[in-house]
This record gives C-alpha cells, sequence and structure tokens, in this order.
C-alpha cells in the first residue's frame, strides 16, 4: 500500500500541470520581482524568525503566538523534509516550466514534494492566529505569498504546496499536546472584596523596580500616570525591600489607605506580602518579564490597574505561605506563584551568577542545564511519608496543565496548593522525566506525582536545604511547612 502510495505521488498529474501552465501564463508585473524576493526570504524559515522577533517585542498574545509559530515551524520542517521528502520523492518542474524573468537564480535539488517553504508559512500563520486571531489574519496574505511563490518561481509544483500547507497545520495543531491553547481570561475569584476608592492614588504608597524586566524601560511614568498624588517608593539595594516598605508604612502612622507596586513577580510578592500582613488592599501595574500573577488576576496593563482603583473593585485571592525552621533560625515567607525545594533554588543561584556576564535568557538556560546534570537528590518526608525526589514544586493555588509545564490558574480561590515532585528512587529516573516530559506523558510516569493538598510539610533529613519562592532564594531549613491561606491578599481588580 506504501509502495503504491509513491508511486501514485512520485507522479505529477495534468492538474498540476494545467494550474502550472496557468500560473506561468500570466502576464508579467511588478509582482513577480516581489514574490520572487519573497521566496528567497523564506528560505530556512529566516523570513519567519525576522516576523517572531517582531511579534516577541509586544507582551501577551502576540509574544505567546511568535513563541508557538517557531515551535510550529519546527515541526512543519521535520516532517516536510525530514520525513517526507525522502519517503515521497519527486522531481520538480522543468526550469522552462516558468518565464526566466520569475526563475530563482538558485534552484533547489532536494524532492519537489512537499513543500517545506509553505509548511512553515502555514505552519507559523496558524500557530500566531491560535493565540492572536488579529495577528494571524494580518500575517495571512503573506503566508498565502509564501506558499504561492513556490508555484510562480517554478519550483513546486501546486500539490506540494498544498500537501505542505496541511502539514503546517497540523503541526501547528499539534503544539498543542505540549502547550494547550487557553483562554485569555483572568483566574476565577468569588471572593469580593472592599477596598477604598484611590483618586489618583491618594493615600497610597506605591513601590516602584526600574530593575523588573527591561532595564531601558522604567516603569515610574506609567506609575506617575495612574496615581498623580501616590508617594513613590524604590528599593534601596542594600535593604530587604519588605523592610523598607514596612518602615515607611510605620513612619506615615495610619495614613497609608493602599500599597501600589510597579515590578516583575518577585517584587509583586514582596509587597503582598506586607499587604497581606497589615490588611492592605494592593494595586499592581505589571512591569516584569513574565508577569505570571497580574496575567493570572487579570491586571494586564497600566490602565486596567488605574480603572479598578478609581472604582474602587477589589478581590480576595488565596496566598501561598511557608514556614521554615532550621538552618538561621525561623522564618516566614508569602509567594503569590510558587515555591521550590531541590534543583529550582540551585538552578536561580547560578543563573545570577552567570547573568553577571551574560543575559538574563541564555544565563536561565546554562544554568538549568548545568544544575540537571549535577543535582543531588532530596530525602524527605513528605507529610511524615519518607521518600527521595529531585525536586519539589509548591503552587499557590491549582494551576493547569498538570504536566510538567504548569502556566495557568483557572481559580484564585481555591484553597489549595499545587504540590509536585519527581521521584529519584526508581532506575533511571531523569532520563525517564525527560523523555516523559518531551512526549507529554508525565501523569503517566512513575518518576511524576502531582496532588492538590491544603497544606505540605517537608522535612529535609540530610541537611538544610535552600527554598525558592517566587523565583527568588529564600533563607536555609530543614523543616518547610507550606500552607494555603484563603482570601490572605486584597487585590484591586475590575
Amino acid at each position: 500500500m506504501l509502495d503504491a502510495l509513491k508511486s501514485r505521488l512520485r507522479q505529477v498529474s495534468a492538474t498540476d500541470r494545467r494550474l502550472m501552465a496557468r500560473s506561468a501564463a500570466l502576464p508579467r508585473t511588478p509582482a513577480d520581482g516581489l514574490l520572487t524576493s519573497l521566496s528567497r526570504s523564506a528560505n530556512k524559515g529566516r523570513l519567519w524568525w525576522a516576523v517572531a522577533l517582531v511579534l516577541t517585542a509586544r507582551k501577551g498574545a502576540t509574544r505567546r503566538g511568535a513563541l508557538r509559530g517557531v515551535a510550529a515551524i519546527a515541526g512543519a520542517s521535520a516532517s516536510a523534509n525530514l520525513i517526507g521528502k525522502p519517503l515521497f520523492p519527486r522531481r520538480r518542474p522543468a526550469a522552462e516550466a516558468v518565464p526566466e524573468h520569475r526563475r530563482l537564480e538558485k534552484r533547489p535539488t532536494s524532492s519537489s514534494f512537499p513543500s517545506g517553504h509553505a509548511a512553515s508559512a502555514t505552519a507559523f500563520v496558524t500557530a500566531v492566529a491560535m493565540e492572536s486571531p488579529a495577528a494571524g489574519l494580518a500575517l495571512a496574505p503573506l503566508g498565502a505569498a509564501v506558499a504561492y511563490s513556490r508555484v510562480h518561481t517554478g519550483v513546486h509544483w501546486p500539490t506540494d504546496v498544498g500537501v505542505g500547507a496541511l502539514i503546517g497545520v497540523a503541526s501547528a495543531i499539534g503544539t498543542q499536546h505540549w502547550w494547550p491553547v487557553h483562554p485569555d481570561t483572568p483566574g476565577h475569584t468569588a471572593h469580593r472584596a472592599d477596598a477604598p476608592v484611590m483618586r489618583d492614588g491618594e493615600d497610597m504608597l506605591a513601590v516602584v523596580n526600574p530593575g523588573s524586566g527591561n532595564a531601558e524601560e522604567d516603569p515610574t511614568d506609567e506609575v506617575r500616570f495612574a496615581w498623580p498624588k501616590a508617594t513613590l517608593l524604590y528599593p534601596d539595594p542594600g535593604v530587604d525591600i519588605r523592610m523598607q516598605l514596612t518602615t515607611e508604612i510605620a513612619r506615615r502612622n495610619g495614613t497609608v489607605r493602599a500599597l501600589g507596586v510597579a515590578g516583575g513577580d518577585g517584587t509583586v510578592a514582596a509587597v503582598a506580602s506586607i499587604a497581606a500582613d497589615t490588611g492592605l488592599p494592593l494595586a499592581l501595574i505589571p512591569a516584569g518579564t513574565l508577569n505570571h500573577f497580574a496575567r493570572d488576576v487579570g491586571v494586564r496593563s497600566m490602565p486596567d490597574a488605574d480603572a479598578a482603583t478609581e472604582a474602587g473593585a477589589a478581590v480576595g485571592v488565596d496566598l501561598g505561605e511557608v514556614e521554615i525552621d532550621g538552618g538561621s533560625g525561623a522564618h516566614r515567607r508569602w509567594f503569590v506563584n510558587t515555591a521550590s525545594l531541590g534543583g529550582y533554588p540551585e538552578m536561580v543561584r547560578l543563573r545570577e551568577k552567570i547573568q553577571q556576564r551574560h543575559p538574563k535568557w541564555p544565563s536561565a538556560v546554562i544554568a538549568m542545564i548545568r544544575t540537571l546534570r549535577t543535582a543531588r537528590p532530596l530525602r524527605v518526608r513528605l507529610n511524615g511519608k519518607p521518600a527521595l525526589v529531585w525536586m519539589v514544586f509548591v503552587g499557590n493555588g491549582t494551576y493547569a496543565p498538570k504536566g510538567f509545564w504548569p502556566s495557568r490558574r483557572p481559580a484564585l480561590d481555591t484553597g489549595l496548593l499545587d504540590v509536585r515532585y519527581l521521584r529519584a528512587d526508581v532506575p533511571y529516573s531523569r532520563a525517564r522525566f525527560v523523555l516523559a516530559a518531551v512526549t507529554n506523558t508525565l501523569n503517566a510516569s512513575h518518576v511524576y506525582r502531582q496532588y492538590d493538598l491544603p497544606s505540605l510539610d517537608v522535612e529535609i533529613l540530610d541537611g538544610n536545604r535552600r527554598v525558592a519562592t517566587d523565583g527568588e532564594v529564600g533563607p536555609l531549613g530543614r523543616v518547610f511547612r507550606f500552607r494555603s491561606r484563603p482570601s490572605a491578599l486584597t487585590i484591586y481588580r475590575l
């Protein structure tokens, strides 16, 4: 059956020849040169890498679409060039099939079937559209032009392009196996909260961290626009921001009615901990790299925060809490997103060291590779039960999906922690973990465990370790008591 299919696909149908002849018969226009240049620019996906770079400049759906598009191109290119072409070899159209002024200077020599250019173009455009329909619609003509250019320049038959496009669409849809598309909606909470109306930020103390996210984009102007009457507080590098904020609140002797923060998740977590301790409502302007908490809460930008404070609209959301005993004494830390033990805190410390000489993202990748290679398992008791693990992840609330990459919280008021850990007591556990993560089968893997619990006690049996909360490395400890604190934080949100 496969041989019959191969034989059929090697043949060029009468329909292909007829459509190619119609394309060749089109009159000469300025579009000929444009299509030729466009076809060359898409070699090895260079055009789509450039478009992805532009899309990533803006946070939100377009950035996610660009990342999904790059992943889709990888799948489409591999399917078309490494599988399709060797399995179904087909000769390309003769150079004389199209007028000379359309021909590419360097004609490809690989199999004509299927079109890798068409596969990459439709993969990228479809993937972007899955995250941002508006951006996908804007890119659709460019994708169609790239796909048609392969026929116009005489290097592919029409069915090569058609099948390549189908491969691209399938590759884009296939990315959902590892990275599901979710509605861009805030996490649900049924707990409305009382918060004062903040006209222009009067009686607000707002922490502004210019070092969050892009160092060249100081959020001060946005804060001044939203809350012109607020008092701004900038982190002192030599003082813990929690201590600095607590001292300033005390100095104002009860005149502060709300806290504000403009920064990344680490800064937000620090200010949120003081807001929870003092019972003050929190307004936030996302100004970090990822802004996970702001995204889940539903505050996407400065106008969202401004509108909520002007209306006095707020909700109660859960916070995570960890009590740490041992090492340097007893400590307590709140966390808005996640906490973890094991490899992750070590990776954060290594990333910060590498980051002194290299950019943040490459530093994170290098740190992750080194940490996985040199990680040592932890002997622990989890709620009293002995275990040997590589790492323990604790999320504030129940995250989705339940596999390797938790990315969002459908609800912010569950009163539960999302507990996940990787076992180290099974043979080849790291290799099995990597294989399960790549195939998205962690839920069925013996090395992975996930539970939704109101609390978790972790006792380290072989010394002290550090806990990481919201990406910040915390103090050493031997016993860690994680708790969900329902509606511990009042936050402004429409």
